[in-house]
């Protein structure tokens, strides 16, 4: 979220329909923190980026916002963009979604599930997973099975996975971590796999949030297979780098 917010250069709004850590003061320009979703605001214009979130007696945790709230105070508050954080996985680098998640607002024009390519030949216990057993259940591993890459594609490609809840928008993983070289070579080829078990995916990320860099876009390209025969398409997935996406402005919607 931070360094979408640094991207963009507009007036941005940051909030959550979930518990998350409090947010950071040398990244946000105001943070407002209110008794519930409906308590009044003080004025936010003079602000570029503004944190909302409301109190919560979990140690180092704000709470979320309702999404109509958000919306609302997106709308009045003149804001260019806002991101929102539906889901929280407890700073593990897997997770799915539990039964009432992910909380993904209704105007959400794009939605960015996260995971960590880190995951790759650990295997899945509490150290790394947020719940798991949840994990173990719709992926068809026990717990303590090593992750594979054949796992992560189908945790990108499932509807009660990575593509649980999210309506109409257009969904933009993130496969966070890619450090080195042999992760890269693994999360492209990762990438290909869900892009072509999901026509919902439009593209998938490859990054080093730590640096706040894309190593990586992998985009679908749909092309016909011939001139003569334009009604069968082939799928073919493009590789490309793109370290310049992450600092230009994104389009002035929702996300």
């Amino acid at each position: 979220m931070y360094a979408l917010a640094r991207a963009h250069s507009g007036r941005v709004l940051l909030s959550s329909t979930s518990h998350m850590y409090r947010y950071r003061n040398d990244e946000v320009d105001k943070i407002v923190m209110l008794e519930d979703s409906y308590a009044g605001l003080p004025e936010l214009r003079d602000h570029r980026v503004v944190a909302v979130a409301t109190t919560t007696e979990t140690k180092n945790r704000v709470g979320g916002l309702t999404a109509d709230r958000i919306q609302t105070i997106y709308r009045e508050g003149g804001f260019d963009v806002c991101f929102i954080k539906s889901d929280g996985a407890r700073s593990r680098w897997i997770k799915t979604p539990g039964e009432h998640e992910p909380l993904i607002s209704s105007f959400a024009s794009t939605v960015i599930p996260v995971v960590s390519a880190q995951v790759l030949d650990r295997q899945l216990n509490d150290d790394i997973a947020h719940r798991p057993e949840r994990i173990a259940q719709l992926l068809g591993m026990q717990l303590h099975d090593c992750i594979t890459d054949s796992h992560l594609i189908d945790l990108l490609s499932n509807p009660n996975g990575a593509l649980k809840n999210i309506g109409d928008a257009e969904v933009i993983p993130l496969i966070n971590m890619v450090d080195n070289q042999a992760l890269l070579f693994r999360a492209r080829e990762i990438a290909r796999a869900a892009l072509q078990r999901s026509t919902r995916i439009s593209r998938i990320v490859l990054g080093s949030m730590k640096d706040a860099r894309i190593v990586e876009v992998v985009t679908r390209q749909v092309i016909p297979k011939r001139e003569s025969d334009a009604d069968k398409i082939a799928t073919i997935v493009d590789v490309s780098t793109c370290q310049p996406t992450l600092h230009k402005p994104p389009d002035n919607r929702s996300k």
